[in-house]
């Protein structure tokens, strides 16, 4: 399946891409549309350096990505989980030596669902902007206000991304740069995401409200701050970064990791059109659920979003501090091209016939009323509600032994099905997490037939 774009739709991303550009009145604008890494429409909008006219302006120009490294910090702490280095729901304490703030966990953080306070203990911080001693972060952050009850509210705090990138040193053995580059960065080829600006790279931009002349920003997150915002990149790397998410290899991390990280833990938008997992944002964008991540830092404003269905991952990077909107412009390009250049469907083709002992399964149950479908495709078992939109995803059965299932993906994740079956031999119930499932539609005081 390849997307091929009309020229209408890149004429509607040129345009739209320009008008992102225009209201952010940001000097430089780099974005881009790729289909599971692969390229399908770039875009480069300004001058990258208002210093230099020669610097190049296209999906290798790096930016300053800001809190889009937050989902490389969540990455490694869910790959040293399943390495076992360390538990979800470990105490903080458990792990920077010396850290005294109980009962905040590693997946409070993650989520920003811990209540802790937003930033670094110093209440003078983004007005300083000093970067906090290292040497005395455990302390620092044992001084820190807990503002809310754990999940009470969704509460983003960079300071619980410091700790992480603190935990991730710890439980690894060595700093978080040092595992970022070997975990990730070098095994995916992402040769152009750094912790300092390196050529062609776009400078760093303020424009007051009041006027038309940009200021020069000077201030990188170095140091400890690095973890939660710290990093530079490219359209090109993030496209990259993404289409691994999309499809991991799973020498480096396992898909259903990726699936947990993206089921959600928070719900910050009352409209329920947001959720946050573990790591990443998700937003729900007619009928398709983008996940990413947006970014904010002196002269860096980013929006990287993909759609697991679809595949497509949409890319915006901006140099002003002001920008507008990173998320929706990001999708908005994504959708775009989801909406208009959708590829061919792919023509039905058949399948191998199901396995003997899956044949008495198949056909319509009934559960409380209602009639369930159980199928083979692709020879594994599979179940949906009769009359469910055809884009719900099936419940999908995986053989533990003789007469019993696991759900593996789709309704009741997790659950057993187990096969009921008379004396001689022939099916006469199923349960699935626990509740019975007949032939024919009963009520919860009716006994099936034997």
């Amino acid at each position: 399946m390849r997307y091929e774009l009309m020229e209408t739709t890149r004429r509607t991303l040129d345009r739209a891409a320009v008008e992102a550009q225009r209201a952010s009145r940001t000097p430089a604008l780099a974005a881009g549309v790729a289909h599971r890494g692969d390229p399908l429409w770039t875009a480069g909008v300004g001058a990258a350096d208002l210093a230099d006219p020669s610097v190049p302006l296209g999906p290798d120009t790096q930016f300053l990505i800001a809190s889009n490294t937050k989902t490389f910090t969540a990455t490694m702490v869910l790959q040293l989980r399943d390495e076992g280095r360390l538990r979800l729901d470990d105490p903080v304490d458990d792990h920077p030596p010396g850290s005294t703030h109980p009962g905040v966990t590693v997946r409070q953080l993650l989520a920003h669902a811990s209540g802790m306070q937003r930033e670094p203990v110093s209440p003078e911080f983004w007005d300083t902007l000093e970067v906090p001693d290292a040497e005395r972060f455990v302390e620092d952050w044992n001084a820190t206000e807990r503002v809310l009850e754990p999940h009470t509210a969704w509460h983003y705090s960079n300071l619980g991304y410091l700790v992480l990138g603190e935990i991730v040193a710890h439980a690894d053995g060595r700093s978080w740069a040092e595992s970022l580059r070997a975990r990730l960065l070098d095994p995916l080829g992402l040769r152009r995401t750094t912790l300092e600006l390196q050529a062609p790279a776009a400078g760093l931009y303020y424009v007051p409200p009041f006027t038309d002349a940009p200021v020069d920003e000077h201030v990188l997150f170095t140091g400890i701050l690095a973890a939660a915002g710290g990093l530079a990149s490219t359209v090109a790397d993030l496209v990259r970064w993404h289409a691994f998410l999309l499809d991991p290899d799973e020498a480096i991390l396992r898909k259903d990791t990726v699936s947990e990280m993206l089921e959600p833990h928070a719900v910050p938008d009352p409209g329920l059109n947001v959720a946050w997992g573990l790591g990443f944002g998700i937003m729900r964008r007619e009928g398709r659920s983008w996940f990413g991540h947006t970014g904010g830092a002196p002269g860096g404003i980013t929006g990287v979003f993909s759609d697991r269905e679809s595949g497509l991952t949409g890319v915006v990077l901006m140099n002003n501090t002001g920008a507008k909107d990173p998320a929706a412009t990001a999708i908005g390009f994504g959708e775009e091209v989801a909406t208009n250049d959708a590829p061919p469907l792919e023509p039905w083709t058949p399948g191998a016939a199901p396995a003997p002992e899956l044949l008495p399964l198949l056909g319509v149950w009934y559960s409380e009323g209602s009639a369930f479908e159980f199928r083979v495709q692709g020879g594994r078992l599979q179940a949906v509600a009769a009359g469910a939109d055809p884009s719900t995803p099936p419940a999908v059965f995986t053989e533990l032994g003789p007469d019993e299932y696991r759900t593996v993906s789709g309704r009741e994740r997790g659950e057993r099905l187990l096969v009921r079956r008379r004396e001689d031999g022939s099916v006469r119930m199923l349960h699935w997490a626990t509740y019975r499932f007949t032939r024919e539609p009963l009520g919860f005081s009716e006994r099936a037939a034997d």
